[in-house]
């Protein structure tokens, strides 16, 4: 498994080469092509997802509107581990910017390690929170910027 992949990923950043190795034994590469969605709004959230190349445009449908991307993600970048994690549908769309080389592991695959290993599961747990700590973050600051926007 490619070491530095998983070193710029945000929740398998902070694994030793065994731990990796051990990661990697349950991944599963998938390609896809520009335009193909990955996963759309509603999907079951079934599998996490890590870019090894290209590019993956986060975005959701605006009635009315069309489609609002989100952000545009790039090698290393992690997603779709908030559904895998509390068993939810997809919030948003997930569509290959790009073609695109990914790493998949399935929610079965992902729990069984962080079972199966209680020092790997502190590490990506504590990994994945300092993660979506950094998005509630951005999102908070977005917030914020369009309420200001909205005064005007």
């Amino acid at each position: 498994m490619d070491r530095s992949l998983f070193a710029e990923s945000g929740i398998f950043k902070d694994l030793d080469d065994e731990e990796i190795e051990g990661v990697g034994e349950v991944c599963q590469t998938v390609e896809f092509k520009v335009g193909d969605y990955i996963f759309r709004e509603g999907d079951e959230g079934d599998r996490l997802f890590i870019i090894e190349k290209g590019e993956v445009r986060i975005s959701r449908h605006v009635a009315g509107a069309g489609e609002e991307a989100i952000t545009v993600l790039r090698r290393g970048a992690c997603f779709g581990e908030m559904s895998v994690l509390d068993s939810s549908q997809r919030s948003m769309d997930a569509i290959a910017h790009s073609r695109c080389t990914l790493i998949t592991i399935s929610r079965e695959d992902f729990r069984g390690l962080l079972e199966s290993n209680p020092e790997l599961a502190n590490k990506i747990l504590w990994s994945t929170v300092l993660l979506l700590c950094e998005r509630l973050r951005g999102a908070n600051e977005a917030r914020r910027s369009l309420m200001v926007m909205a005064m005007f």
